[in-house]
């Protein structure tokens, strides 16, 4: 009974204030009209995975060339295209590059042939770039062929003709891949700065003593400051999920459940965060700061604008404590590939892990004063 009239306490705050609920409402409207137009990327370290049928000669040096260039990292050799799917569905590869059977009898008695280049294009940024390069790799190496090859009487020259393949994201819509990207970014300053300012806001203002002097234990106290952000998360996703389908026609190919799911452990990480810093602070501007400072970093190493992989090897290690990577990842995962819960099992039991670990720091920090 206490738990439900302090959450009606915090609505009742955020209604008063006539700045947070335009703010709750405008923001996501405006971050997700304008910041898919804007953002770009650069790509480097893309994952090649190779599947050689020819294995010949002139296979051998095509890979080698594509190894050597510096763009690419070829992951794995594999031997169907089938298998080499598997390495784009885990993520750990981004390219497919098929050689086919007869690469170099075709080649030099015919003067023609082709290879497939199957793109990972939930990053459509990457797999375009990443085809783009490729494609200019080969086509290097078939003037270098070209310019090398001693043709026979009656003999073509040697061309090696690419067709491409993107996948999941066929025409290569940078927006495809922000706008769920965008969606991590509002729940993060939202729910994230929102409880940050709240503790210690009513610091300033004398109201926590109230609160203090009261038989509330700190679990109901901190709950209860959760709650509401936690409801506000989940309208400010829907109405971004609305805006996604009007104005961009994205809609998720897997189930929004999955998304609601993971989102109410995002939501409660951060919002753990929050009021971590809020129990630190002792004023407004201390509290903004620091969550700023933490916030930019987070969004920064989380793989929304630079691939994990493109950093050094010691920012790969950090992000593996930052939440905004996994719930980013859930949501590309399942609005371009449809995954589901199962295949998000890392990605859950990390939100899970830290919406425990910050919410159970924020309620022993809180210090009660009777």
């Amino acid at each position: 009974m206490v738990l439900k009239y302090l959450i009606e306490k915090e609505f009742k705050q955020i209604r008063r204030n006539s700045f947070l609920p335009r703010l709750i409402l405008i923001f996501p409207c405006l971050i997700m009209l304008v910041a898919p137009w804007i953002v770009n990327l650069e790509v480097k370290d893309i994952g090649l995975n190779v599947i050689d049928h020819d294995h010949s000669t002139y296979s051998g040096k095509l890979i080698q060339k594509i190894g050597s260039s510096g763009y690419f990292r070829i992951t794995d050799l594999s031997g169907s295209y089938a298998e080499a799917m598997q390495s784009i569905q885990s993520n750990e590869s981004d390219i497919i590059l098929e050689i086919k059977l007869g690469f170099e009898s075709d080649l030099l008695k015919e003067g023609s042939t082709q290879v497939l280049i199957a793109a990972n294009a939930v990053n459509g940024t990457k797999g375009g770039l990443g085809s783009n390069y490729l494609a200019q790799i080969i086509n290097e190496y078939s003037t270098e062929i070209r310019e090398n090859f001693q043709p026979l009487p009656n003999t073509a020259i040697p061309v090696i003709d690419v067709v491409p393949q993107n996948r999941f994201n066929p025409h290569l819509d940078y927006k495809v891949f922000i706008v769920p990207a965008q969606m991590v970014l509002l729940l993060t300053i939202l729910c994230g700065f929102l409880p940050a300012l709240n503790i210690v806001g009513e610091k300033e203002t004398g109201t926590i003593e109230q609160i203090n002097v009261t038989p509330v234990v700190k679990f109901t106290f901190i709950i209860a400051k959760l709650i509401p952000y936690w409801i506000i998360g989940f309208v400010v996703l829907s109405l971004c999920f609305v805006i996604a389908a009007l104005v961009y026609g994205i809609v998720p190919t897997g189930s929004l459940l999955t998304v609601y799911l993971f989102a109410g452990l995002f939501v409660l990480s951060y919002s753990g965060i929050g009021l971590v810093v809020s129990n630190y602070s002792g004023t407004m501007q201390q509290a903004m700061f620091v969550m700023f400072f933490f916030t930019i970093i987070l969004i920064l190493m989380s793989g929304m604008f630079t691939p994990v992989n493109n950093m050094p090897q010691w920012a790969q290690i950090v992000t593996i404590f930052n939440p905004l990577k996994y719930f980013i990842q859930v949501m590309h995962l399942v609005y371009l590939k449809g995954s589901g819960v199962w295949a998000l099992c890392s990605q859950f039991i990390a939100l899970l892990g830290f919406a425990v670990f910050f919410n159970t720091w924020a309620i022993l920090s809180y210090r009660k004063k009777a």
